[in-house]
């Protein structure tokens, strides 16, 4: 308990220096929306007509302390303020929106490809030198090593544009009502498919080898030796012995995945058209939309601190040293 304890106030002061940055970095900017919004209209805007634009807006003058305890209460109070680019919804509103599909989007590729991936560096490492330790590590490489962009382009132009076995874009069919419907369902996992696979090409290579490296350096150890000798299967060693110490170092790995995953979607998202919060995070960097840069920067902080923060707790589960 003692070191679960330690590891949140680590995390709650993370949060803080996170919040902290999240603040400061827009205002060190160079201007703002309705700045921009005056320099287009080419200065014409009376004086009076842009305060009350900044005033709607959100944009409150005074000392940076003042608008420093300002953020903080709308972070508080979930109470972000109005989008620039979607005058006059609010920010929280949006984010109702796109998180769930960004959530269902990476969390159901990374989980696939983690259970996929662990299963074959498992095989790969008990059988050093086959088939599948040769060939898959390296050809998983290969496409992990290319980039992201890279790869959402090629799969979108083959199969969506060229063959036409799925659609352009969006999370489902916008003619379609949402309920739940299994024809709804159906369009929300057809629509799924492209940027799942995309995603679950770039992940897996690093789980493959995670696993591999991990059960490589457990198989050398006294005790596997001892298990061989005592006549145990194959089967048991490597599931009940090998991997159950192999997996610390995936759940590492797989803590700090489901947080980037979040982030690394920002290209997959906008390649498919896919309604996430990547896609959002994107447009608003287009529009200048402060209020919703910030709020997409501080999830995903929030997502990768959350993140370690169970890998944390599921190390005391699985390794009896650290709850003593």
């Amino acid at each position: 308990m003692a070191f679960i304890l330690r590891r949140l106030a680590f995390y709650i002061i993370a949060i803080f220096v996170a919040i902290t940055f999240n603040f400061l970095i827009p205002r060190m900017m160079p201007g703002d929306p309705v700045d921009a919004l005056f320099a287009a209209a080419g200065g014409r805007i009376p004086p009076e007509q842009l305060d009350a634009y900044k005033e709607m807006l959100g944009f409150v003058d005074g000392p940076l302390w003042v608008q420093y305890l300002q953020y903080l209460k709308s972070i508080l109070t979930f109470d972000l303020g109005p989008t620039i680019m979607m005058f006059p919804v609010q920010v929280t509103e949006l984010l109702q929106r796109t998180v769930p599909w960004t959530i269902a989007l990476s969390g159901t590729a990374t989980l696939i490809s983690v259970v996929v991936g662990c299963f074959i560096g498992l095989y790969a490492s008990y059988n050093r030198g086959g088939f599948v330790d040769r060939f898959y590590p390296v050809f998983w490489q290969f496409m992990a090593s290319m980039p992201q962009a890279v790869t959402s382009l090629f799969i979108f132009f083959i199969f969506a544009m060229t063959l036409k076995w799925f659609p352009l874009g969006y999370g489902a069919d916008p003619d379609l009502d949402p309920a739940f419907t299994w024809e709804y369902i159906r369009s929300i996992l057809h629509h799924a498919v492209l940027p799942m696979v995309t995603l679950f090409v770039a992940m897996l290579a690093t789980w493959i080898f995670t696993m591999r490296n991990a059960m490589v350096n457990v198989l050398g150890e006294d005790y596997i030796t001892m298990a061989k000798a005592k006549g145990l299967s194959a089967r048991r060693i490597m599931t009940h012995y090998a991997a159950r110490n192999a997996i610390l170092p995936v759940v590492t790995a797989v803590s700090m995945a489901l947080g980037f995953a979040v982030a690394g979607q920002i290209f997959v998202e906008t390649v498919f058209n896919y309604p996430g919060i990547g896609q959002m995070m994107f447009k608003s960097v287009g529009a200048r939309d402060y209020p919703m840069m910030q709020a997409c920067f501080l999830l995903l902080v929030l997502f990768v601190l959350a993140a370690n923060f169970i890998a944390d707790v599921l190390y005391v589960l699985l390794d009896p040293r650290l709850r003593k």
